[in-house]
């Protein structure tokens, strides 16, 4: 059921996260390390178990703080400021989620890090709005 965004964040020697999603699409036709689309029950599952992503939330203080909120454990990283934070993201070693309000700002941070040469890069589509909308 999850094992499509499992096999797409699998490395050498390690075991796939069990929450992955299935039904996500691979971005930019599908190369290695492209980021990838994450539904918001997707994302929810895959949260709830072991493994769970690192979530990088790309919209600036006053949004993070605002009325939608954020997601538990997600990190404030404005898109202004991503670029200082690539390497350190990388060196985690964990899959990367992507977020913003809607998932404009946040697919252009996956896409920057991809072209940094970031694997395991997903984006949740429809943003905070679409969790909120989603999830309460």
């Amino acid at each position: 059921m999850l094992a499509r965004l499992a096999r797409l964040f699998r490395r050498p020697h390690s075991n796939p996260p069990p929450q992955a999603a299935e039904g996500v699409r691979r971005g930019s036709g599908g190369r290695v390390g492209a980021p990838v689309w994450v539904e918001v029950e997707e994302l929810r599952r895959w949260l709830a178990g072991e493994g769970a992503p690192i979530l990088v939330d790309v919209r600036g203080p006053d949004e993070f703080a605002g009325p939608l909120g954020h997601i538990d454990g997600a990190r404030n990283i404005p898109l202004a400021e991503l670029t200082a934070h690539t390497e350190a993201l990388a060196a985690e070693g964990r899959p990367l989620v992507m977020l913003c309000l809607t998932d404009k700002r946040s697919s252009q941070a996956a896409a920057e890090l991809v072209a940094a040469g970031v694997r395991d890069v997903a984006v949740l589509r429809g943003g905070m709005k679409a969790w909120r909308e989603a999830i309460g």
